[in-house]
């Protein structure tokens, strides 16, 4: 057996160096090198191989098939949609989120409710009898999910070698390991969840993928920043980086795409964390508006997208004299420096003294929204709690603003408004310029037309 040395990696990028560095040569960064123990076994020489027995040759362009891959859906229709239809079979998933957020749940959930299909689920942190335990919770609250079934074989297991000799014994159709940090392989003499074992592992899984068409499912810890652990390498492995996100004090639980070769990274899933597991939410809107009966000042509801669906969430606003010297902002799920310049917009263009008051701004529901098109309703619902006077909550907004205080159009205006049409808004305001090419007579919503900012306050409130 090869010699145990010591190397120093890049806990970021994974570059190995044989001494410590304060930066990393290959991606820049400060003070990221921690030091492992490495025992690599010696590799069989390899042998030349002639042109008849490669297994591959190089074609033209045109001479390969461009047809479509077929999907394995998974049983759930929010995590089919994150993934662009279902699973790619030979594909390598990375699911990252915090600790308790229900990445176990979620994958179990999954492979509990894939019909005829073999799943093998090798658990590192749970024994066989926990996981037992919480499928007999999640099939008392699943209908598709049958615990009867043939279908989904568990082990606890830590190495990739013995996770393999299961692998061949059961054949199976989707491998779930949960998690990569607890995985280790024999080929390296390092404790697992070091930058090497992650690396490896990764590798090893990969291969496995692509040469057997069984696509892997892994799941992947965070850092207290919210990154994935272990090195940035991992990451550009794989083929889809999911991340499962939400508040706690909610219950809902948000399913986005980071990264994904087989679909859009912008579709998102939203589930609602319950005590029998995760339930799909299909209209995400029925828990982002808040449902009220009386008129309060500073709140309104903007339309937005998350990929192709269409979502209203609820902007609440409130400004109050500054009672301290110097004036606070606080923007909970918004850009901070998006809110500094629409306020900014209001103080010059409406003559609203903003500049000595202090501003509060929240998303409801734990939302973080980065489109444009919600600044229209920020604005108003700032400028509604300015005045304290309420929007009604039939009224919802879908523009984006510009520094000289103009409304700019949005994209797929038709989609929200027929959202907001089908969801029983009476008033839609969109930019002027979005208007022109709209059938108006297709909607029963009525369309408020505006150009800038002063336009939609005397709508508002004259």
């Amino acid at each position: 057996m090869a010699k145990a040395k010591s190397f120093f990696f890049c806990s970021e990028c994974g570059y190995r160096s044989s001494s410590w560095l304060g930066k990393c040569p290959e991606c820049g960064n400060w003070n990221t090198f921690t030091e492992e123990v490495v025992q690599v076994a010696k590799p069989a020489a390899a042998q030349p191989r002639r042109g008849a027995e490669l297994a591959s040759r190089p074609k033209l362009i045109r001479e390969v098939s461009s047809s479509e891959t077929m999907r394995i859906p998974t049983g759930c229709a929010e995590f089919d949609r994150v993934l662009g239809g279902g699973i790619v079979p030979g594909s390598l998933l990375l699911l990252g989120g915090e600790p308790g957020i229900g990445k176990s749940t979620l994958l179990l959930q999954t492979a509990l409710s894939i019909p005829n299909l073999k799943i093998l689920y090798v658990s590192g942190e749970e024994s066989e009898q926990q996981i037992k335990m919480r499928a007999d919770r999640l099939c008392g609250a699943s209908q598709t999910a049958q615990l009867d079934g043939d279908n989904c074989y568990i082990v606890s297991e830590t190495v990739t070698q013995r996770i393999m000799e299961h692998v061949e014994a059961v054949k199976p159709d989707i491998l779930i390991v949960d998690s990569i940090q607890t995985i280790c392989t024999e080929a390296i003499d390092s404790s697992a969840g070091s930058i090497s074992q992650i690396r490896e592992c990764t590798a090893e899984f990969q291969r496995f993928a692509k040469e057997s068409a069984v696509p892997v499912l892994l799941v992947g810890h965070i850092t207290k920043d919210g990154n994935l652990a272990g090195p940035k390498v991992m990451e550009h492995i794989v083929d889809c980086v999911l991340q499962f996100e939400g508040d706690r004090n909610y219950g809902y639980r948000m399913l986005r795409s980071l990264k994904n070769r087989f679909g859009s990274t912008a579709e998102i899933g939203i589930f609602e964390m319950i005590s029998e597991g995760l339930r799909e939410v299909a209209n995400p809107s029925e828990f982002l508006l808040s449902q009220r009966d009386e008129m309060l000042s500073g709140c309104a509801v903007a339309a937005t997208l998350e990929g192709a669906r269409p979502i209203f969430i609820e902007v609440q606003s409130l400004v109050a004299s500054a009672v301290y010297g110097t004036p606070q902002r606080n923007a909970n799920g918004f850009d901070f420096r998006r809110l500094s310049m629409l306020l900014a917009v209001l103080e010059k263009r409406c003559g609203f003294k903003l500049g000595a008051k202090d501003v509060f701004l929240n998303i409801t529901g734990g939302m973080r929204v980065s489109d444009p098109a919600i600044d229209l309703a920020v604005a108003c619902s700032i400028l509604s709690s300015n005045v304290d006077m309420p929007i009604s909550p039939r009224v919802c907004f879908a523009a984006e603003m510009g520094l000289s205080g103009e409304v700019r159009n949005v994209s797929r205006v038709e989609q929200r408004i027929a959202e907001a049409d089908r969801l029983g808004f009476e008033r839609i305001f969109v930019s002027r310029y979005n208007a022109r090419a709209l059938n108006k007579k297709r909607y029963g919503i009525r369309i408020e037309e505006v150009s800038v900012i002063e336009e939609a306050f005397r709508a508002l409130f004259s």
